[in-house]
Parts: C-alpha cells; structure tokens; sequence
C-alpha cells in the first residue's frame, strides 16, 4: 500500500511538471522532444522524482539532475553557455544575484535562528501562547504578520526555533508545512516579504497592487492554521510551564535585530539582503560568540536549492498562454515544482497579470512541496523529516486545499483586473536599481 501511495505521488509531481511543460516550452525541431514536451523538462521531472524518493540524498540527487541538464544543453544547443548565463550577457544579467542572495539568506539565517534561540526568548513566549491548539494558531499567525515585512526565510526560520522550544523538538509534518506556508502566505501581499514581490516591485509594479494577495493570503491561513494547529496539539501539545527564572540575553537579541534590519534595508536600497545580512552577523562577532558550526548543517539544503534554482532557470520557458485567472491559478501549481522566480520574470515580460493574484499564486504556490519555496527549504535545513515529499504531500494537504479556497476567496472579493503593461506607465524608481 505504501507503495501505491508512493508511486501516486511521485506521478503527481512529474505531471506538474510535464502538463504545463506543454503549454510554456518552445518549439524546437533540432532539440530531442517526446511530443511538445523537450527533454530539458523530462530532466527537471526525473530530478524532482528522485528528491521525493530519495530524500534522504536529496543534494546529490539536485546535482546529478543539473549535471544531466547541462549535458543537454551543450549537446543540443550550439551557444549555450553556462557562465554566461550565471555572469550575464547582452543586457541580460544573469543569475548570479539570485543564486549569491540565495546562499547569503539560507545560510545566514541559519547563524540567526541558532542566535535567536539561544537569546532565551522562545522559552519565555509559552507565557504569552495559549495552552491549547490555540497556541499553535497564534504561533502561525505571529509568523504570518512577521513575513509581511521581512523575507519569508527568517519568517519561517524564527517561528521555526520558536516551535522548537515550545514543543519541545516534536513537531508534526502538517505543522511544519503550516509555518512554511504561513510565511508565504504572509510574504505574498508585501513587496518586501518574498522574492517574487520584491522582483516585482524592482521591474515597475506598484506595491500597492500586490496589497490584494492579503485577502487570499488571510483566507487560506484560516484553513492551514486551524488544521496545522489540531494536528501539533494532538502529536505534542505546548509547553504550558516555562522556566521561571529564564533571563533574555540582549546581545544575542540585538544581533538578530541587526540582521533583520541589515536584510532590509541592502533588499530596499540594492536588492541585495545577502549584504545586510552578513554586514550584521560579522558587527555581532565583535560583542557575542557567532555559532558558525550552523553552517555545517545549512550547506547542503543550500547547495540543493541553487541546484533547482539553476535547472528551473534552465528551461525553454519561452512562453506563457494568455494572462487570465485561470493561467494565474495554474501557475500556482506550476510553481510548487518550477522555480518562481523565472515564472515571474516571464509573467512581467508578458504582461496583462492582475499584479496581486499572481503574487498570491506564485508566492504561496510553493508551499504545497516542501522544496517549492525557499522557505521550505530552509526548514528542512532544520527538520530533515520535510524532505520526504511523500509525507509532506499526505500530511501537509491543508495546504493544497487552502491554496485553493484563498484564490477564490480573492478573486470572488477583489476580481480579475489586470494591469495594462506597467513597463509603458509611470514607474517607481528605486534606489541603486536600473530599469
């Protein structure tokens, strides 16, 4: 039976990819194929088969898939250049900033959750939490709110430490995959909470037309929420008598503060959180011991992220169909498997997207696997059980539903209304960014 459930999903998962591989891949007659389907996909739905069956060797098998993508590509297509498109060429940036923010953030944040949990804080927070699964809900709630101003990664990772203490490390997989979805959930109507957003707000989108995504955001938090706390109450309830005598060390609290603050404000001015973030991991060295042991346990979540983020950046994703709410409902499914950010991309490109639905579907679209978002993977960095996707998908099926339920929650409150392309308007400029 176990088996049956296995094989069920996987073939879910490499019908997410392959399904909509047939609307958004261009045609090539030179470039091998099985019907409209090119074979980089088939590659990129290989790999995300062996992470959900091989979790427990999930880098190894994110690099094997890269090295095969890339073998691909030189085979097949004359120009390709790898460095070229990391580096950048022709006006076209390349990648690297993505994949240097992405190091930066996953293994600074990291230093700050080992830092935010020995501060002692989240022993003193049972004091303020409810006993009951109500305790879960405002936990989730709290991570939510968080997310709205800073990057879904330190959302995720904080209420992760938190939960960590206050249930005593036993954390169910539904919880898990409510944390990751309540910071993307809460990250997905704010420019500043989540890479998409912030992408958006870069190339000329207004931040107040993504402020809709909060409706949708809100309206499938009720559901994960309410889900994800029953089932952590059931499997281990919350510590209801913390210790008396804790005692709150400033400096390690100040140091996490620091690098909130260093995440924003580089993000703000460069889009660069990266460089904040390590600017204030490095002041903090100066005054408190700096756990770079935490590394150690990062790197190989990290390395596995960049490896997806290079294959989905890959792809001959070289159109999209028309802008409607039905492709910007499709895309949040795509996006649990298929890197946000070049969907994104292509969407601004494209044009004529109702600006904040298609931040709700592509931000918290990636909740529903556990690597479908960098927030989840910055997790399993800290729960190694989230990597089985298997069990995510069985226990995390709240998401799914809530995913659902928010969308149309939203597009019954605010409708459809898409923007004219917002590159031919009036367009905000933002220091340090050249449009």
């Amino acid at each position: 039976m176990n088996k049956i459930k296995t094989f069920t999903i996987v073939t879910i998962l490499l019908m997410l990819v392959l399904i909509p591989a047939t609307l958004i891949a261009g045609e090539s007659s030179s470039i091998p194929s099985v019907g409209p389907i090119r074979g980089e996909f088939i590659l990129f739905g290989l790999t995300l088969i062996g992470v959900a069956v091989f979790h427990k060797k999930t880098m190894m098998v994110a690099l094997g898939g890269l090295a095969a993508v890339l073998i691909f590509k030189y085979i097949f297509e004359r120009h390709f250049n790898i460095f070229q498109h990391i580096t950048g060429h022709d006006g076209f940036e390349g990648e690297w900033r993505i994949i240097l923010n992405l190091l930066g953030l996953l293994l600074g944040f990291a230093i700050l959750a080992k830092h935010f949990g020995e501060s002692k804080v989240p022993e003193v927070l049972p004091r303020f939490l409810p006993d009951d699964w109500r305790g879960g809900l405002v936990l989730l709630f709290f991570i939510f709110i968080m997310s709205a101003f800073l990057d879904n990664i330190a959302a995720a990772m904080i209420g992760g430490t938190i939960a960590m203490v206050v249930y005593k490390g036993r954390l169910h997989l539904g919880f898990l995959a409510a944390i990751i979805a309540a910071s993307n959930a809460g990250g997905a109507g704010s420019i500043l909470g989540d890479t998409t957003t912030t992408l958006m707000w870069i190339d000329g989108v207004e931040p107040l037309w993504v402020l809709p995504a909060f409706i949708a955001g809100f309206a499938s938090f009720i559901f994960f929420g309410i889900f994800g706390a029953v089932q952590q109450h059931k499997f281990q309830p919350i510590l209801k008598d913390p210790k008396a005598d804790v005692k709150v060390d400033s400096g390690k609290l100040l140091i996490v503060l620091l690098i909130l603050t260093g995440a924003i404000l580089t993000n703000f001015f460069f889009d660069f959180p990266a460089a904040g973030v390590w600017i204030a991991i490095l002041i903090g060295t100066l005054f408190r011991k700096t756990p770079w042991h935490e590394i150690s346990h990062a790197w190989k979540g990290t390395v596995f992220l960049i490896a997806l983020v290079i294959i989905a950046s890959l792809m001959p994703v070289e159109e999209l169909p028309p802008a409607s709410w039905q492709s910007a409902f499709s895309l949040g499914f795509i996006s649990a498997v298929f890197d946000n950010i070049p969907l994104t991309k292509l969407c601004l490109d494209q044009g004529g997207y109702d600006w904040g639905i298609l931040a709700y579907a592509v931000g918290f679209g990636g909740s529903m696997i556990w690597f479908g978002s960098s927030a989840g993977v910055a997790m399993s960095n800290m729960y190694p059980e989230t990597r089985n996707a298997v069990s995510y998908l069985k226990n995390g099926w709240h998401i799914i539903v809530a995913y659902i339920i928010g969308f149309f929650v939203m597009l019954g409150i605010a409708g459809w209304h898409p923007h004219a392309p917002h590159k031919d308007e009036v367009r905000t400029e933002i220091p340090g960014q050249h449009h």
